[in-house]
Formats: C-alpha cells, structure tokens, sequence
C-alpha cells in the first residue's frame, strides 16, 4: 500500500470496561438496537425497518435527541432527528457493528460497534466508533466554515464524540449486569 492511499480517519474513538456476564449475554443486550434508550447519550429509541433484526443487512432507524448546548455555535441538528444505520457485523458473543446510511440509502464511512472478549469472571467490551470520510452530515455542517471553524469544529466535536461513549460505556456496563 502507497503512503498517499493511507489516510488517517476523520474520527476513530474507543472504549473499554470489564462486564460481569458472559460475551453472550453481553451481545444480546448490545445489539438489541431498540434499547439503546437504556444507555446512549443521543439514540433515544427506535426500531428495526429492514431485514432480521439484528442480522447482517438490516436496517434500524433510530430516534436521536441533542441538545441546544452540544457544539453551540456550529449548524448541528438540535432537538429530535432520525437516522438509518444497517447492520455491517453481527457475530453474536463477538462483535457487532452498523454504519450509518446516507439519505439516499448507501452505507457511509461511518462506524459504530461493539466487540467483546471472553475475561476472568465475564467479558471485556470495547465500543468503538470510526468514520473514515466526512459524512454526509457532517460534509453539510462544514460546508460554509472556515479552515479555522473546521479545526474547531472537528476538535469539540471529537471531544464530545469521546465524553458520550465514556458515558454510554459506563451506562451500558449497568444495564448489561443488572439484566
């Protein structure tokens, strides 16, 4: 592989926490779509509007909230707003992972996900969050900024892209143990 076709992702976060339950019943929470309510910090619900749900291939749309404080000053989508994301990995008590769809329906450069390890008294899981190109929304939010804003906006984004999967890790771990 050449240097110029190496680029570094847009976004590429992580995180992981011990959970005291098997890597499978870790999964059947996790990929239970329509609970996310129990433990994302936007992704307030939805359902599944395409295929088996949870199956490679599949379609959820969610229901996402933000609100007005996150990234104030840059044209974000505020209050409620749905998404579709199609399952990308679905390998129970392993791994699994969705990308976000374009309007139009295509999967973007933009992945979320969940891969789990078997560990002494449970399981090791890792969220993870990688977008490689600009999304489609995020191409929109951009489109009239600066070098400066977009330096900015990336930088406050990014920052907030890692407080929210702390928190969701965290939220997840005691929703998974208390099932």
């Amino acid at each position: 592989m050449s240097e110029s076709s190496v680029t570094t992702p847009l976004f590429e976060v992580d995180f992981e926490t011990r959970v005291e339950k098997s890597p499978a019943a870790v999964y059947a929470v996790l990929s239970d779509l329509p609970r996310c309510r129990e433990w994302s910090e936007e992704c307030t619900g939805g359902e599944w509007v395409e295929g088996a749900p949870g199956a490679v291939g599949s379609v959820f749309r969610g229901e996402n909230f933000r609100r007005t404080d996150v990234v104030s000053w840059a044209p974000v989508v505020r209050g409620v707003w749905h998404t579709h994301a199609e399952v990308v990995a679905a390998e129970p008590g392993r791994r699994f992972r969705w990308a976000m769809r374009t309007n139009d329906g295509r999967a973007q450069d933009s992945v979320w996900g969940f891969d789990i390890a078997p560990a002494p008294g449970g399981s090791t899981l890792v969220h993870t969050f990688r977008m490689g190109t600009a999304t489609e929304g995020i191409r929109g939010i951009t489109a009239e900024m600066t070098e400066d804003e977009k330096k900015r906006f990336f930088a406050e984004w990014g920052a907030k892209l890692e407080k929210d999967m702390a928190a969701t890790v965290a939220r997840l771990k005691k929703v998974i143990e208390a099932d």
